[in-house]
């Protein structure tokens, strides 16, 4: 009885036992999807940036502004980016990291520039006098006898004589004795007598005879034999041609004296800047003589001609020298202030991607999508650009890297679309590496890419000049056999681990003609072989 108690009690225990596994074979069955969804749950790599500045964080932290850090999850380039509407690009946040995207907001600001102008220092040619005899005769004798000699007014600079000053001497002085003499006599011969010696005063007056000269001849009446010429200004003899002895014609330039206590500089503007410079503006000089001192002035005068060699329109700025630091001639460094017209739309110049025929600026509509835009630009300072049409004040605008991304997404597929759209069709969508026509009643435009897909062996990196050798496959898209050729990286972070030996699969463009850079590169051949079958 209990041998058949144990029999029973084991053929029990093992038909229950079936059971179970059958049922907990059904209940695995069932749980199996759960598994593998948890298995498909993504692994988070590191955490980036939110600004898409280069750094990241093995754990999840916030930036100095309080914004978390974004996770980077492993798996496909798309696993963290939506999907991009018509005419957008489409970036993994991954790849926004390695390319050192840098995105700043458009901002309304005034454009305040500052133009600079090579120029050069000139006397003021109101204070220049030149010294002349209006009379012929002979330098006697030289006071002033060396070219740069300071002078103040007044001051004697040569002595001369004349035949015929020193007649016009006696004829006034007997003309004077004249009208003494006649006091008591009838009017008419007084009269005729005064306007005699009035004549002649005025003859020598009108030869530049000082009054204190005059003078003197009028109370003492007798004739001088030389006469001496003053400076009519305190300044800086600039030409002297007077030689003691030498005989001088009337209108001769014997002398010429220049002020110096204020200066001009002439400075060259730019004929594309000519019309953002106003009288009265401020200007500030720089001299190469005094790297230390900046002197400041104002423009006076703008030249209403154009230099057609260089382009360039004078401008005159003046200039207060005290001291006497400024000499006629120096060359003379100018920053001219052009005031704006006030609060624009304005971006960052680099944000601006100029083809030639038409401006491009990146806008970022949402994470890892970016929207090229065409813009109508405006006004620039030195570090921004108005925007007409195109960007609002406050939307995002990539200011790094734009090239960058052009190269891997096939920017030029996504600013097909403008025309396109314009027409009633779909703009073509545009994805990493791919630019891929959304559906549409129209037939999209076809575009050429610019960006090709190898995969292939590293053979070597160097570092320091930043190429790789790659002997890689067939490349459809240029027609090339399979061969070993070296590649420049676009971003010395792109190889990551990648060790000489490794199986690579890898984006390359062409930056200019035969020039290829790899601007995509990792070490998982057979997916990448899978995806690119895919398309």
């Amino acid at each position: 009885m209990a041998l058949i108690a144990v029999m029973l009690a084991a053929g029990g225990g093992y038909w229950i036992g079936q059971r179970g596994t059958g049922d907990g074979g059904k209940m695995v069955a069932q749980a199996a999807p759960g598994g593998e969804s948890a298995k498909k749950e993504r692994k988070i790599l590191y955490y980036r940036n939110p600004m898409g500045l280069p750094d990241t964080s093995p754990t999840p932290k916030k930036d100095p502004m309080g914004m978390d850090y974004v996770p980077v999850f492993e798996g496909g380039d798309e696993a963290d980016v939506k999907p991009a509407a018509p005419g957008q690009v489409t970036i993994s946040t991954e790849k926004v990291q390695k390319l050192g995207v840098r995105t700043e907001p458009a901002s309304l600001r005034a454009l305040d520039r500052t133009i600079r102008a090579a120029g050069r220092i000139e006397p003021d040619e109101r204070r220049v006098y030149a010294i002349s005899p209006k009379f012929e005769g002979y330098v006697e004798r030289l006071h002033v006898n060396a070219t740069g000699q300071p002078v103040g007014k007044g001051q004697p600079l040569f002595e001369v004589y004349s035949p015929e000053l020193v007649s016009a001497q006696r004829e006034y002085a007997i003309a004077a004795r004249g009208v003494d003499t006649l006091k008591g006599a009838g009017g008419d011969a007084q009269n005729s007598m005064k306007q005699l010696a009035d004549a002649s005063l005025s003859r020598l007056r009108n030869w530049d005879i000082s009054d204190e000269q005059v003078k003197a001849l009028a109370q003492s009446g007798e004739t001088k034999r030389t006469l001496s010429f003053r400076s009519p200004v305190a300044g800086i003899v600039t030409e002297k041609k007077a030689l003691q002895g030498m005989r001088f014609m009337p209108g001769e330039v014997l002398y010429q004296v220049a002020d110096l206590s204020a200066v001009w500089v002439i400075a060259d503007v730019f004929e594309q800047d000519i019309g953002l410079v106003k009288v009265g503006a401020g200007a500030t000089v720089s001299i190469n003589a005094y790297p230390d001192k900046r002197f400041s002035g104002r423009i006076a005068y703008v030249y209403p001609t154009l230099k057609a060699e260089t382009r360039s329109i004078p401008v005159r700025i003046e200039l207060a020298n005290p001291g006497g630091l400024l000499k006629p001639g120096m060359f003379a460094q100018v920053e001219l202030a052009a005031s704006g017209k006030g609060q624009v739309v304005a971006v960052p110049v680099s944000a601006v991607i100029d083809s030639g025929t038409r401006r491009i600026v990146l806008v970022q509509v949402g994470e890892g999508r970016f929207e090229p835009r065409e813009v109508k630009t405006g006004a620039r300072s030195d570090s921004h650009v108005e925007i007409l049409e195109g960007v609002k004040d406050g939307e995002a605008v990539v200011v790094a890297a734009n090239f960058l991304i052009d190269a891997e997404s096939n920017l030029k597929a996504a600013v097909g679309g403008f025309g396109h759209g314009a027409h009633g069709g779909d703009a073509p969508k545009t994805d990493v590496g791919n630019a891929k026509p959304a559906p549409a009643t129209v037939p999209a435009p076809v575009t050429k890419a610019t960006s090709h897909r190898a995969e292939g062996t590293l053979d070597a990196i160097d570092a320091k000049a930043g190429t790789v050798s790659i002997t890689h496959g067939p490349v459809a898209t240029l027609q090339w056999p399979g061969m070993s050729m070296d590649f420049i990286l676009a971003n010395a972070g792109l190889l990551g681990s990648l060790k000489p030996g490794a199986t690579v699969a890898f984006s390359f463009v062409e930056r200019k003609p035969g020039e290829w850079v790899i601007i995509k590169i990792d070490g998982t051949a057979a997916s990448r072989s899978s995806a690119h079958s895919s398309h």
